[in-house]
């Protein structure tokens, strides 16, 4: 009876995690090839070898495939342990991009350790995710002396040093999560209308960076600078419009050739919609809605606070991430620096993303476990 009810478990467990994971391996084999496709002209033009970037990202693809093994049979309630020793070690990382940080397109956001090139505001998204789960866990009262200590301090610390790398749309990414996570925790809606009434518009006046402001006017009207502020976005159009219904196949690209700035990281979305068409976004569209759909019934199903909150956090970090991308190729929102889950280049971001994909894995598995072991009591 032992024998065939662990049997029996082992199976159950596959099937349930099975959608989410087959979801997450379509967009990384997904993103492999659009990567190679999108930086190969770049790597060409560079002088260098034209899967360069796909080979870092693979690097990145396998360490983000370790940690989501080990993360999925490490029991998602050992993390309360080790949530404020990560929040600090992220706070650290987040300081040293500050004092001795590499600058890209005039942001200071990465640090070279070693051969590698590692983004902390990454890390800081399941950081977020786990103080708050913790804290939000027993009750949503937000002006909780304890909360205050134990997450909104490292919160605002880790948010402050992201805004000022500058890193905007990765603080609009926390900030969501953390008001999402407050909301399911119970928390009030009137008082979260409260305070963004206060504190958008003083972002806005007061917080702006230059260019920061300027992607507000661009997205309004693109065409007032073509080869200026608004070439990006055109340009991201051209590609969805050249690719139609169907796209103009695999590695036939035009735009990434001279046209489309980061079409390997920011704008991926627009080289697959000209190369895959409607169709080839459609399933990309799909593959982040089954992930979003199968975490939020991970979290439903999930029997503690802790772990509903946890799932939701990391699931819904992930898809607003993902959709975002999506939104801001598409000029349905200003431009962002954001990248797109699994999909975009950027070892930092495929490694993290599938690490949270773990600990969603494992609340699945003790879900599982539960329903399973309650059973065979039952009959017992």
């Amino acid at each position: 009876m032992s024998y065939q009810s662990s049997e029996n478990f082992s199976s159950q467990t596959l099937q349930s995690d099975r959608p989410l994971l087959i979801a997450v391996i379509f967009l990384v084999v997904i993103g492999l090839m659009a990567i190679f496709s999108a930086s190969a002209p770049k790597c060409v033009e560079m002088g260098v070898n034209p899967a360069r970037f796909l080979i870092q990202q693979i690097i990145g693809v396998i360490i983000g495939f370790v940690g989501l093994r080990f993360l999925s049979n490490f029991h998602y309630k050992k993390l309360l342990t080790y949530t404020f020793p990560f929040a600090i070690f992220v706070i650290i990382m987040l300081v040293m991009v500050k004092v001795a940080g590499v600058t890209v397109n005039g942001a200071q956001r990465w640090i070279n350790i070693g051969p590698m090139s590692l983004q902390p505001s990454e890390f800081a998204k399941p950081a977020v995710v786990m103080l708050l789960a913790a804290v939000f866990s027993k009750n949503a009262i937000l002006l909780d002396e304890r909360k205050i200590t134990t997450a909104f301090v490292p919160i605002l610390i880790m948010v402050g040093l992201i805004f000022i790398q500058p890193n905007l749309s990765m603080v609009i990414l926390l900030l969501a999560t953390s008001v999402a996570i407050y909301l399911c925790a119970g928390g009030s809606f009137k008082l979260v209308l409260s305070y963004a009434s206060l504190m958008i518009p003083l972002m806005l006046l007061k917080g702006l960076k230059g260019y920061q402001s300027s992607r507000i006017t661009t997205w309004l009207h693109p065409d007032s600078d073509p080869l200026g502020a608004g070439y990006n976005i055109i340009q991201s159009l051209v590609a969805f419009a050249s690719g139609g219904l169907y796209g103009l196949g695999y590695g036939s690209s035009k735009q990434k050739l001279a046209w489309l700035p980061e079409a390997h990281t920011d704008f991926i979305f627009a080289v697959i919609g000209e190369e895959h068409g409607f169709i080839g976004c459609l399933l990309l569209v799909c593959l982040f809605w089954t992930i979003l759909q199968r975490g939020f019934s991970i979290a439903v199903k999930c029997q503690d606070m802790y772990g509903k909150l946890l799932a939701l956090g990391l699931t819904f970090s992930i898809c607003f991430q993902g959709f975002t991308n999506m939104f801001v190729a598409s000029s349905f929102v200003p431009a962002t620096g954001v990248p797109m889950p699994f999909i975009s280049y950027g070892g930092s971001s495929v490694m993290v993303s599938l690490w949270m994909v773990g600990i969603i894995l494992n609340i699945s598995k003790d879900n599982v476990a539960r329903g399973r072991f309650g059973n065979v009591r039952k009959l017992q």
